[in-house]
């Protein structure tokens, strides 16, 4: 105790006293929670530095504070709110309320690295006290603002000792969060005032015998509205009893209890500290605190507790601090409050200045704040001199309930309202229905023992009364009553407190004549064939579309390839609905393009770095940046990798980024890079080296061994050229033994592309399989892996649409009809860029009209006889003797010398034509196919 007289609370403790020998076996048994509560009271309020008692988002507590400032104007005010947070404040006035202090830090050190990013958010809300307090602060000349509560830094630490808490719950009738309620993230929140039982039995003895649903109705109902017109010693000394049953109640020996105490530790040693600094007298200072921190009991309580507490440096990790919108559904979900319960406070709040005349403190030029009216008392008031706390809470506990007379013309206007707004939504809302929530709300306000209807009952009455089997539209009439309300305001950070990653977005859009901080989505249209300068725009849209989350900004037509230029571009824009994400890129750097940088290092860099998504690194950094030196670095990264991997995985996207990549260099550099050249040598000598493994390997899929093939086709020439031998690659074909019958046919694939296998043979083969009983039900597997041949060797599209058409004429019902799903299936997973291919061919090889059908034979079966050799020959030499010269020529090519022989008038090239028919019978396809 701190020596209080006893005359202050003795009445009180009596009562008390009395209570537990009445309700209990003796007075032992409830004495010390009881009257412990009294002197926990009794201590706070003779504390010679004041306690302002709070509680978070309470129109209560901000009416009590806007009142107390006035009277005492204190020199030095002391804040429960993370101290590394203070250079922030001043940037609120710059800002639409409600908006939430941040500090975040993206690269940790001393913590456990799954924990980043790092986040901490405290929200802000006109109707709470901690505002008043700042705007106070901040507008007053003279008057010092000191956060005393622990760093953001120590919020992890402290958390780290004992493991993550756990998030707080969530009101079981709540809707489903929407887009708002994710402004804070997952970030940890920081509140003043977290007054709520945690001790769940107490919790639910209060809703149960307060006749509400969820903690905030009975917030609002037993504490706010009895509070709102009370004066400061009344309502110091109930918030402070609030705080003491909750805390005396609490579960104890937890994690949560150690981390409120060395909270209140924390404060106090941080305060004595500034007192002691500064010289400034306890009576000049106010401490605003939540309630459940006012009350304690810890030995460093008071200006004159004891300096045991020693507060641990902070950790290496830099932190970084903004400010980012907030809504009042995101603080909802994030402190576990009900839903629309922020925004009946804001409505309060309202309410309550127009009745108490009370007037509140604004920050001068606060965006979206109503400007107050000068006034000649405010300059002249005088402080009041504090006087010598009084027993207020006696009175106050036998005090009957106030019954609020029903104000009728109120709820007819709601009443009235929801049937106008449900009717907007598609209800079948009729004027009955405004009666009967009227009544409804009378009925259930008078169930639960209040005789004035407050917002909670008339919402559930309206859901009673309109809401019936189904919602026609978006929004139910819970989410239609809490609009009404006041909806769910959302808040904005202003230009100046923008950082500086976020201004130089906005000024380099400046072009674009839209106003890029508006919430909703607006459409840009870029003319840069006609206004070259838009092309910087489209630059910096194009990288935000890469940085930030879809929907902030969404091209509607226009494409960003590799060596093309754009000419015209269509977005839509929501950077002021995705502000907050545009505000955490400015944590990361100066600028997009330092961003992007980063970003793009981290991902070439990181652990799960692979060949294809390096690969792709480089692409983004030519596409977006348009560096040749971050595409150098991060091309030799990928030769890295991909020397270092051990499987095929990502062997289709390494051979389309390959691709893709070539192209652009051999197009519009004079010669290739470097890196790309020993990323063909070895990515060559690599597929080879894996090609025999992956034919036989069970977790290698169809694609992925085809994919191999397609880069050693497809670079063969580059990798000869730079010194590869081709033998490596025969090597790898002949130590190849598929089992499996679609690896099996990609392998005769690969070998008719070597010349190992006609094409002749291939056709055999096929045939074969058609023909065997044993094997035929394996042939869809077959044809399966001819698709995907068609990826390394391109030329057999002709030969596969022989197979598929062969396949469709020979094979039964039974293989054929279960095999046509798996086929379509296949070719649009996989094989969706191989479909044109042999939709091509097919075309040309089948007939274009439906009449022709009936006749038309597949060339395949038209294919004419060979002719005998000697007949040939004749045709050859009566053709040879028309063209001598081409005789001749070949002659040359051949290395043949001989002379025109003619046993008769007519060229003498007969003869020469007689000792090479075949050469003849060649020439003769040739010219006639001429």
């Amino acid at each position: 105790m701190s020596g209080a007289p006893e005359g202050t609370f003795t009445e009180l403790r009596g009562q008390l006293q009395e209570a537990a020998a009445t309700f209990a076996d003796g007075p032992d048994a409830l004495e010390g929670i009881l009257l412990g509560l009294v002197d926990d009271v009794d201590r706070a309020v003779r504390e010679p530095l004041e306690i302002f008692p709070v509680c978070h988002h309470s129109p209560a507590s901000a009416i009590a504070m806007a009142r107390r400032l006035r009277e005492k104007q204190p020199k030095v005010v002391y804040l429960e709110l993370c101290e590394d947070m203070a250079p922030l404040l001043t940037e609120l006035r710059n800002c639409r309320l409600p908006v939430a202090v941040q500090s975040f830090a993206s690269e940790v050190d001393g913590f456990p690295a799954e924990w980043s990013p790092l986040s901490v958010v405290a929200p802000i809300t006109e109707a709470s006290a901690e505002y008043q307090a700042i705007a106070y602060a901040l507008d007053t000349p003279g008057v010092e603002l000191v956060l005393v509560d622990r760093s953001s830094d120590h919020v992890f630490q402290w958390d780290a000792r004992g493991g993550h808490g756990d998030p707080p719950a969530a009101d079981p009738d709540a809707p489903p969060p929407e887009e708002e309620a994710a402004l804070h993230g997952d970030a940890v929140g920081v509140e003043i005032g977290d007054l709520r039982p945690r001790f769940a039995e107490l919790e639910e003895h209060l809703l149960r015998h307060g006749k509400v649903r969820h903690w905030s109705e009975w917030w609002h109902q037993y504490v706010e509205l009895p509070l709102g017109d009370s004066d400061h010693d009344t309502y110091r000394q109930v918030m402070l009893l609030i705080g003491s049953l909750f805390r005396r109640l609490a579960p104890g020996d937890s994690h949560r209890v150690r981390v409120d105490e060395d909270r209140e530790r924390y404060m106090w040693t941080r305060m004595r500290a500034h007192l002691a600094a500064t010289g400034t007298g306890p009576e000049d200072c106010l401490y605003v605190c939540g309630a459940f921190h006012a009350a304690s009991r810890v030995e460093e309580f008071g200006v004159g507790g004891s300096d045991t507490f020693e507060i641990t440096p902070r950790s290496a990790t830099t932190w970084l601090h903004g400010l980012i919108p907030s809504s009042h559904a995101a603080i909802e979900a994030q402190f576990g409050l009900a839903s629309g319960s922020v925004s009946i406070a804001a409505t309060l709040w309202a309410k309550n200045l127009r009745r108490t005349r009370v007037k509140p403190f604004v920050l001068a030029g606060q965006a979206g704040a109503k400007k107050p009216r000068p006034t000649k008392t405010a300059a002249a008031a005088a402080p009041v001199p504090d006087l010598p706390p009084s027993d207020k809470l006696t009175g106050f506990l036998r005090r009957p309930p106030v019954l609020d007379r029903l104000d009728e013309a109120e709820l007819l206007g709601w009443s009235v309202e929801i049937v106008l707004a449900a009717r907007r939504n598609g209800y079948l809302a009729s004027t009955a229905d405004a009666i009967a929530v009227f009544e409804t709300s009378i009925l259930l306000a008078g169930m639960r023992d209040r005789a004035r209807p407050t917002p909670y009952d008339f919402q559930d009455a309206a859901v009673t009364c309109i809401e019936k089997d189904t919602v026609p539209g978006r929004r139910d009439v819970r989410r239609l009553v809490e609009i009404m309300m006041g909806g769910d305001r959302v808040g904005q950070v202003g230009y100046d407190a923008l950082p500086p990653l976020a201004r130089d977005v906005h000024d380099r859009l400046a072009p674009l004549n839209l106003k890029l901080q508006q919430r909703g989505v607006q459409r840009a249209l870029l003319d840069i064939a006609s206004r070259p300068e838009l092309e910087r725009c489209s630059d910096v849209l194009w990288m935000l579309r890469h940085l930030m989350p879809g929907g902030a900004a969404r091209t509607v037509m226009g494409e960003r390839k590799l060596g093309e230029r754009p000419i015209q571009e269509s977005w839509d824009l929501a950077l002021g609905t995705h502000q907050r994400a545009l505000i955490e890129l400015g944590y990361e750097g100066v600028s997009i393009e330092q961003v992007l940088e980063q970003r793009l290092r981290r991902t070439a860099y990181g652990p799960r770095a692979t060949a294809a998504t390096v690969l792709e690194a480089v692409e983004d950094a030519t596409l977006y940046l348009r560096s040749r030196r971050l595409a150098d670095e991060l091309g030799n990264r990928a030769l890295e990798v991909l020397s270092a991997e051990r499987t095929v995985d990502g062997a289709p996207e390494v051979l389309r980024r390959v691709r893709r990549l070539l192209a652009y260099y051999r197009t519009g550099e004079p010669v290739l890079p470097p890196w790309i050249e020993s990323f063909t040598k070895a990515g060559y000598a690599h597929y080879c080296t894996l090609l025999p493994t992956a034919f036989t390997d069970e977790d290698a899929t169809i694609r992925q061994v085809a994919a191999m093939l397609g880069f050693l086709f497809g670079m063969e020439g580059l990798a000869l050229s730079l010194g590869c031998d081709r033998t490596q690659l025969e090597l790898a074909l002949v130590q190849s033994h598929p089992k499996d019958p679609s690896k099996t046919a990609l392998l005769w694939a690969a070998q008719v592309h070597l010349g190992h296998l006609s094409r002749a043979d291939l056709r055999a083969r096929c045939d074969e399989l058609l023909g065997n009983p044993l094997v035929v039900s394996a042939y869809p597997r077959y044809l399966s892996g001819f698709v995907h041949a068609l990826e390394p060797v391109p030329g057999l599209t002709d030969l596969v649409v022989e197979a598929v058409s062969n396949a469709f004429a020979r094979l039964p019902d039974p293989v054929l009809l279960p095999w046509l799903p798996t086929l379509i299936t296949t070719l649009r997973a996989d094989g969706a860029e191989l479909a044109p291919l042999l939709i091509r061919e097919a075309g040309r090889i089948f007939p274009g009209r439906l009449d022709a059908l009936d006749g038309w034979v597949p060339p395949w079966q038209a294919r004419p006889e060979p002719a005998a050799e000697a007949p040939a020959a004749e045709g050859g030499c009566a053709l040879l003797a028309v063209h001598p010269a081409a005789c001749d020529a070949v002659a040359d090519l051949l290395g043949c010398d001989g002379t025109w022989q003619t046993a008769a008038p007519g060229p003498s090239g007969a003869a020469l034509v007689g000792r090479y028919p075949d050469t003849a019978v060649a020439l003769e396809a040739l010219l006639a196919g001429a």
